[in-house]
């Protein structure tokens, strides 16, 4: 098996790192979608570190199950974070109806508007508290392509993005992260009853260990590689044409 960096030195590193960045840029604080998952609640506890009240975890329901929201709440008082909520719902309705050009939208396009719409407002949110948008991707996410691109990876910083999932899990328990919320599986929240792993169809551990290793199952090693290779656009600036002088 792989082994896991230690939670402490974990913590440390990236809360020393949130401050440099933000200071580097002029910045006071971070803000972070606060999505009732595992992954955003430890962001949310990294940033409450760094910046003590300067930061600030928003719940961005958008026809969302409503205990993903009650898991946000308890996530926001077991760490007394500051928070606010803004409800997409009826906005995400507006929109996508006025989408409809040519007939209804396929669910997957219809769902990554969720995302896109999270980033608009957590943008408009840090504008005036001079926070930088701080996103809860974690590495396993990043290398696969498990995002969506200009939504939840339009960010100023990826805290986490070195991190695997055993790392996030085990920096939970170290920050005091409800335990419900470490053990909940995995979801983006962008239909009823998805889960990160029913859809990728690999188990978060099995990516930890071919991400940090090279080894594993084949089935995994395969899915890590064919996704890594067709998802290469989402981690790169968009291409400029050159033109000839």
């Amino acid at each position: 098996m792989a082994s896991l960096r230690e939670a402490a030195l974990v913590r440390d590193t990236v809360v020393s790192w949130l401050r440099e960045r933000a200071a580097a840029c002029g910045m006071a604080g971070g803000i972070v979608g606060l999505s009732g998952g595992v992954d955003s609640a430890v962001l949310a506890a990294l940033l409450k570190i760094a910046f003590g009240d300067a930061m600030l975890a928003v719940m961005l329901p958008c026809h969302s199950d409503p205990q993903d929201e009650e898991d946000a709440r308890l996530v926001a008082e077991a760490l007394a974070l500051p928070w606010a909520k803004v409800d997409l719902s009826a906005p995400y309705d507006a929109l996508t109806r006025a989408l409809e050009i040519e007939g209804p939208l396929s669910s997957l396009a219809l769902a990554n508007v969720k995302p896109r719409m999270r980033m608009t407002v957590l943008y408009a949110l840090a504008r005036d508290r001079r926070f930088l948008v701080c996103g809860a991707s974690n590495k396993d996410e990043w290398v696969v392509g498990y995002f969506t691109k200009h939504g939840d990876s339009g960010v100023d910083l990826l805290p986490m993005g070195d991190l695997v999932k055993g790392e996030v899990r085990a920096l939970a328990t170290l920050l005091g992260v409800p335990r419900r919320i470490v053990e909940k599986p995995p979801t983006a929240g962008l239909w009823p009853g998805q889960t990160d792993e029913g859809e990728m169809g690999v188990r978060y551990d099995e990516l930890d260990e071919v991400i940090l290793t090279g080894e594993g199952d084949e089935a995994a090693k395969n899915f890590v590689a064919r996704a890594r290779s067709q998802s290469e656009h989402k981690r790169h600036m968009p291409p400029v044409c050159p033109i000839p002088s």
